[in-house]
């Protein structure tokens, strides 16, 4: 072995025993992304089956469906192989819980292209366990959290916030345009869309309004922003007249615009722990 290849590793190692906030850090950050992408596909599924189900099996939304799943499956294989014993456990019941949820949706979808309707009850069940899936990977998340508070900033996190919150009204949303709200999706506690419109908009302005926001991130925040005050009388008015299609469209690209500022938080990190 070289001298100048031996004092390489032996610098390798000297930063991996001396920092190892930035080598747990490093491990861990990769997996609360993928978790994130797992979680927003999980979801979507979900509400792109109410769709589904009230545009009449419209086959735009059987392949939203699809796109979703294959994109949820391929996230899930990436959280293998975690070093923390706990949340590997945790990851093994994700996916025992996902593949559950998506043989419900498998079965759900072809009884509603067969009989043209499908009954409330198994879709109830079927957003029970698209529940368990969602409580599962914060479950994880938290973990992953635990084991490395620094994995993520508070600004990611911030951002991962408004990312779940706008899908989780999207899904209320869609709905309660296929059927009768809450109990078409079987849960009763839901926070009404009143309630999760205000909360998205409070957060979206405190994370607009951080010191420390360059101006990339404020130009891609600004855009999101434009296209949340454009669906948001529509979603406090859902009552009056309800525009499944519009909000479905909004949400999937103010999403799109979080996931691309999450992007932009997290380089500045990765930048620093490499530097």
């Amino acid at each position: 072995m070289s001298a100048r290849l031996r004092a390489i590793l032996l610098h390798a190692l000297f930063l991996t025993l001396l920092l190892p906030g930035f080598s747990a850090a490093a491990e861990t950050s990769p997996y609360l992304q993928h978790l994130l992408r797992l979680h927003l596909a999980a979801q979507k599924s979900l509400g792109d089956f109410y769709m589904y189900n009230s545009m009449e099996g419209d086959q735009r939304y059987a392949r939203m469906i699809d796109e979703s799943r294959q994109e949820a499956s391929r996230q899930i294989l990436k959280l293998s192989g975690m070093p923390d014993i706990g949340a590997a456990r945790l990851q093994t019941r994700l996916q025992e819980e996902w593949q559950a949820y998506d043989r419900d949706l498998t079965t759900l979808m072809s009884a509603l292209g067969k009989q043209g309707y499908t009954d409330l009850q198994p879709v109830a069940d079927m957003a029970a366990r698209n529940r368990q899936v969602l409580a599962t990977s914060e479950a994880l998340y938290d973990a992953l959290q635990r084991a490395d508070a620094r994995a993520i900033s508070e600004q990611t996190a911030s951002t991962r916030q408004l990312s779940l919150l706008m899908q989780s009204i999207a899904v209320s949303y869609a709905a309660r345009s296929a059927s009768v709200g809450a109990s078409f999706s079987g849960d009763s506690s839901e926070r009404p869309i009143e309630d999760q419109v205000a909360d998205f908009s409070n957060r979206l302005d405190a994370l607009r309004s951080l010191p420390g926001n360059s101006a990339q991130i404020n130009t891609a925040l600004d855009a999101v922003a434009t296209k949340w005050r454009y669906i948001e009388k529509s979603l406090l008015n859902y009552n009056e007249k309800s525009v499944p299609f519009l909000v479905n469209k909004y949400s999937d690209s103010i999403i799109r615009g979080l996931m691309e500022v999450t992007d932009l938080y997290v380089q500045p990190a990765q930048t620093s722990s490499q530097s």
